[in-house]
């Protein structure tokens, strides 16, 4: 991972059940030295600073993102409004069902941050919609990893090439 000081890609993440987890790893394996991951409860505000990029990853839960994911964002806003403009992002997220709500979720707090989203969003329907299947752990097909490991390997070198 990331060990100097030059812009690196952030991976901000949450997982309760692995499937989250799964795809982070996944994606920094993409980005190799190019990135920063991150379980979203230890980010502050100068990780945030010393990124030239993010990539957010989290579930979905009840519709929403994730709450160690909102907690990041709720902790940092403000600290870095007007001060991480135009930086590019992407988002993964493990859904249940649709992951649309999580999705507009950071869209909206990315829009407030003058975010530009450089990447479609990644959505994995994990089909969990009982409590047993929603609790349980989960193994995300290799397809779907595929699509991590290219979303942070794009993001980190575009990152580095000055793309962004």
């Amino acid at each position: 991972m990331e060990t100097d000081n030059s812009p690196h890609l952030l991976i901000i993440w949450h997982s309760r059940t692995g499937a989250s987890e799964a795809m982070a790893q996944a994606a920094a394996e993409g980005a190799g030295d190019g990135a920063r991951l991150m379980r979203a409860e230890e980010v502050r505000a100068d990780h945030l600073f010393d990124a030239g990029g993010y990539l957010f990853i989290c579930p979905e839960n009840l519709a929403s993102m994730s709450g160690a994911m909102k907690e990041m964002f709720d902790q940092n806003y403000y600290l870095v409004l007007g001060r991480v403009e135009g930086r590019p992002y992407a988002t993964a997220i493990a859904a249940g069902s649709d992951g649309e709500g999580a999705q507009r979720q950071i869209d909206r707090i990315a829009t407030g941050w003058r975010l530009r989203r450089v990447a479609d969003p990644i959505i994995v329907n994990c089909s969990a919609e009982t409590p047993k299947e929603i609790l349980a752990p989960k193994i995300i097909g290799e397809d779907k990893l595929i699509l991590c490991r290219n979303i942070g390997q794009s993001l980190a070198e575009g990152i580095s090439l000055g793309v962004f």
